[in-house]
Formats: structure tokens, C-alpha cells, sequence
């Protein structure tokens, strides 16, 4: 790994050292596999990537669902496989949509066994890895889709294969609860920031559980982001907290306080985005009076 001051947190139990900024890899994910993408050069995956690395970032997510993503990053990184913790994600449908999906729509996803194997071996292919370090249930499944077919007892086959180093999921409310009381989980991918903190409480729980937590939404997905979010951030006058900073930086600094966090992944193709996201955090969490007070704003809105 590149020498680098971005600031590092033990992943739970895994006991990785994880950059407090991870990069999302849904933002590569392109338009020629991915309906809600956004058009990218191979130049421009290429240079991000390596350009994250450069500076230091060792903690990269992605999924099938992300498109593209995964072979830019086995093709452009893949030699390069020692420097990061490489993170994806199983139950999204492999091949081609079952008939009757409607244009445009993604489809469902499956925790079936044959639905899980092609997914992880997919991945493998085109990440060009021998190993993932972790994966992840997507889409937050419930204890009965896991229980069907046995999918964590798959993922712990994948394990014992040399295939998979840890296994989590990517969870939401209300089924994040069963999935920290199963005990069996090493991270948990969480949606999290100071404009969506309805699961405040849980990061806490899993942190305490020994797991390690990946906050995705760390900056309310930018300043582009839903209007109607904006709004809380405007309501609660947090720019007078800012002292000066961009909008961007004080969320992700936010972000980064919350105790029960290892890492936030936060995705972009824009090389000044990265070195500014990078900097944010190299600043660290935000003062304990302005985290406090930032928190106090918020919950009264």
C-alpha cells in the first residue's frame, strides 16, 4: 500500500486495517450493463482507480449489480490485488432477466445456492482474483430467504474453499436486527449520515457485536442528492457548524465520528472529488461539542 495519512480503523473481528475512506465502485459502473449509470471512458476507471490506491485507499466495494465495475477493476487493478481489501456482494441474478422483467428494471434478487455459486464465480472471473476478502448478502434478506437453501452455510463452503476470506451483508432496517443476532456475520454494510441517521443506533449494536461496519451514503450521495434532504441540512443551519468547510466535507466528517464506523465508501470518477474526499478525512472526525451539537440540530428538525 501506498504511504498515505488517511486515518485507519480495525474492520471488526477481521482485524484489517481499513482506511476510514473506502471507495464505492458503483459510480464506474458505466451504461452498457447498468441502466442507471452514467457514461465512462475506460481511461477515466482506469486513472480512478489507480489514483485511489496512490493515495492510499485499501477498501474497495462493489457488486454484481454495479455493471461494469468489476471487470474495470480485476483489469486495471487486479495486479495490484495486495494493496486493497476487496469487498463484493452475492444474490444479485446472474445472466439474462427472467421473462416478464420489465425494460429497465433490475431483477430480483435470488439467495437460491445455484443463484449465490454463479454469482461468486462470476465475480471471481472478472475481478481476476483467486479470493475475495469479503462477501456480502445484497439487499438486506430476510432470516427465511438465508434459511431456504442454507445461504450462509454456501458462504461458509466458499470459506472453507479458499474463496472467500469473511462473509457479510449489506443491511437495512428491520432486518439488520436478525442479522446482528445471528452472530455469524464479520461486517455489515450500513446506509448512514448526518441527513439519514435511522441507523444510528444499530451501527452502534453491530460495532459492539465485533463486526466491522461500512457506511454507504456517507455524504447523502452529494450535494446532488434528494432535495428534500438538503433540506434537513438547511433547516438544522449546519453550515454554521462548517466553519467555512463545503457542505461535502462536514457530511463526510460526520460521518466519520460516529464511533461505531470502520469505514465509508464513497464513490466518484472525478480525480478533484477524490483528493478532496481524502483530505476531508485526513482533518478526522469532527470536534466532540460540534458532533454533539450537530446531532442535537438534526433530531429537532
Amino acid at each position: 500500500m501506498a504511504e498515505t495519512d488517511i486515518p485507519t480503523r480495525t474492520l471488526g473481528r477481521t482485524g484489517y486495517e481499513a482506511t476510514v475512506l473506502g471507495f464505492g465502485a458503483m459510480e464506474i459502473r458505466g451504461t452498457v450493463h447498468h441502466h442507471n449509470g452514467r457514461p465512462i471512458e475506460t481511461d477515466q476507471a482506469r486513472d480512478i482507480l489507480h489514483q485511489l490506491l496512490d493515495e492510499g485507499i485499501n477498501y474497495v466495494d462493489t457488486s454484481i449489480d454495479y455493471g461494469d465495475s468489476e471487470d474495470f477493476i480485476g483489469e486495471f487493478i487486479g495486479a495490484r490485488r495486495d494493496e486493497f481489501f476487496l469487498a463484493s456482494k452475492c444474490g444479485c441474478w446472474v445472466g439474462e432477466p427472467p421473462a416478464g422483467t420489465p425494460p429497465n428494471k433490475r431483477p430480483p434478487h435470488v439467495f437460491s445456492r445455484a443463484n449465490i455459486t454463479a454469482g461468486v464465480e462470476q465475480s471471481l472471473r472478472r475481478l481476476r482474483t483467486d479470493h475475495l476478502d469479503l462477501i456480502q448478502f445484497h439487499q438486506s434478506p430476510s432470516l427465511s430467504e438465508l434459511a431456504a437453501e442454507d445461504a450462509v452455510g454456501l458462504l461458509r463452503e466458499f470459506q472453507e474453499a479458499g474463496k472467500v476470506r469473511f462473509i457479510g451483508s449489506s443491511s437495512i432496517l428491520p432486518n439488520i436486527v436478525d442479522h446482528i443476532d445471528l452472530g455469524v456475520f464479520d461486517v455489515l454494510q450500513i446506509p448512514y449520515s448526518a441527513l439519514e441517521r435511522e441507523h444510528e443506533e444499530v451501527i452502534a449494536a453491530a460495532h459492539a457485536a465485533g463486526m466491522g461496519v461500512v457506511i454507504r451514503g456517507g455524504v447523502a450521495r452529494g450535494e446532488m442528492g434528494k432535495a428534500a434532504l438538503w433540506n434537513r441540512y438547511e433547516e438544522a443551519n449546519l453550515d454554521e457548524l462548517a466553519d467555512g468547510a463545503t457542505r461535502a466535507e462536514f457530511m463526510l466528517r460526520f460521518t466519520i465520528s460516529h464511533p461505531g464506523m470502520t469505514t465509508t465508501i464513497v464513490g466518484t470518477m472525478n480525480p478533484d472529488h477524490l483528493r478532496q474526499n481524502i483530505a476531508s478525512v485526513r482533518k478526522g472526525a469532527l470536534p466532540a461539542d460540534v458532533y454533539a451539537e450537530a446531532k442535537r440540530r438534526l433530531s429537532g428538525i
